[in-house]
């Protein structure tokens, strides 16, 4: 069905169906000196390409050329340990032309040590420091997760609150199809007669009617709390009464914006701001269970799943491979290509010591707003998660691109599911 709408329309539709997936409340920046070391020549292991002169990229404007000296503490990693990564995020990047040649002499390689792989990036790639709009090069880095929670397949005594599957009157639509300048952002709604109007809301959803909301579980949870976490990282694992577990993945969302129940919290002084972590939150939900329902439904966003293989070495992302722990971040699209090499420099979950890697941008979300801002992803389980939920760093971030990129400098990235 083709829908007509008239301007003013969509200017409506943007500010009531905006995407904003759901990510994690700010905290005060706390400064950062990070020393910017010369690293000592690498043997090459082969004649470097032609130089070519690096410009800022015409599709990415707030990524600046600089040399591989200014990439601070490039050496200090052992970059080995992201070569799975990147090669994971080639499966879908060697499709493309600007990656074509990097990506398949990476395959060809059989089992670089960390020399190796420093030095296949320093022959073949073009770092560029990213900054904010303001021009500054620091930003915030969070962490997040693969959550185990328990639940049935089947609704039960216990297992009560559901996953829902995308419900088929989600109608998306694809903005830049209309206006090329709204790349990466999407409306979401339903239709009413003619109309697409805003999809209803988690309160909506999650009421006895559901604003005639008609979904399908594919799984129920026991712990509301733990499901509504779930949303916020995006994919986890159910673990089934005989003990296996089932695998969901991000389906889609509902259009609403997210709205941070750490920071409304914060604002009711039922927190202090340095509480207002995920195990501060779950901590508060279990004082207070008869306050929790209006808590959750307070955030209208809401995200609908889909069941994924278990046999995935990892959650998928939204480059559309699976994550690595400690070597994937999500990142905006809008200022870093999807799928490209990171190097970040950052400091540990409330921690000055340093966590320096080489990390791939192979997923998004929609918190993760900003030229220098990043999700940095921990794996899965408890322990991931208690290093995910206390991360709020300061950072920096250097993007990788092939030598060959200018010639690509006006291709825009592929489209960015989660937005």
């Amino acid at each position: 069905m083709l829908l007509r709408a008239s301007p003013w329309l969509f200017a409506l539709l943007l500010s009531a169906c905006a995407v904003q997936p759901p990510g994690k409340p700010p905290v005060p920046p706390a400064p950062v000196a990070v020393p910017v070391p010369v690293p000592p020549p690498v043997p090459q292991l082969e004649p470097a390409p032609p130089a070519l002169i690096p410009t800022p990229s015409v599709a990415y404007p707030l990524l600046r050329p600089v040399d591989w000296a200014a990439v601070a503490f490039w050496q200090d990693d052992s970059a080995g340990e992201a070569w799975t990564a990147f090669l994971r995020s080639c499966a879908t990047l060697g499709k493309r032309t600007a990656w074509q040649a990097v990506c398949a002499d990476a395959a060809a390689m059989p089992s670089p040590d960390n020399a190796a792989v420093r030095t296949f990036f320093e022959q073949r790639f073009q770092p560029y420091q990213a900054s904010q709009e303001d021009g500054s090069t620091e930003g915030m880095i969070t962490g997040y997760y693969e959550p185990l929670l328990k639940g049935d397949r089947a609704r039960t005594a216990r297992a009560r609150f559901p996953l829902y599957a995308a419900p088929d009157d989600l109608i998306t639509v694809d903005l830049a199809s209309v206006y090329p300048e709204l790349k990466n952002l999407r409306l979401r709604g339903r239709l009413a007669g003619n109309k697409l109007v805003p999809y209803p809301t988690r309160k909506e959803i999650e009421t006895v009617n559901g604003n005639g909301f008609k979904g399908r579980p594919i799984a129920w949870a026991e712990d509301p709390v733990e499901l509504f976490f779930l949303q916020i990282q995006g994919s986890g694992r159910i673990e089934l009464p005989d003990g296996s577990h089932l695998r969901v993945g991000y389906a889609d969302q509902n259009g609403h914006p997210y709205q941070s129940i750490g920071k409304l919290l914060v604002e009711r002084g039922e927190l202090k701001l340095e509480q207002a972590s995920m195990q501060g939150i779950k901590d508060w939900g279990a004082k207070n269970p008869d306050k929790l329902p209006e808590l959750l439904a307070s955030n209208p966003s809401f995200v609908f799943f889909r069941e994924l293989p278990n046999g995935l070495p990892g959650p998928l992302g939204a480059l559309g491979v699976p994550l690595t722990d400690g070597r994937s971040i999500a990142v905006d699209p809008r200022f870093i290509p999807l799928g490209a090499p990171v190097f970040l420099a950052t400091t540990q979950p409330n921690s000055p010591l340093p966590l320096n890697k080489l990390v791939m941008a192979q997923d998004t979300g929609g918190a993760i707003r900003g030229g220098v801002r990043a999700d940095f992803f921990w794996g899965f389980g408890n322990t991931a998660g208690e290093l995910a939920g206390r991360m709020k760093q300061r950072g920096r971030m250097w993007v990788l691109l092939p030598r060959t990129w200018p010639e690509m400098a006006s291709t825009p990235n592929g489209k960015n599911p989660k937005n």
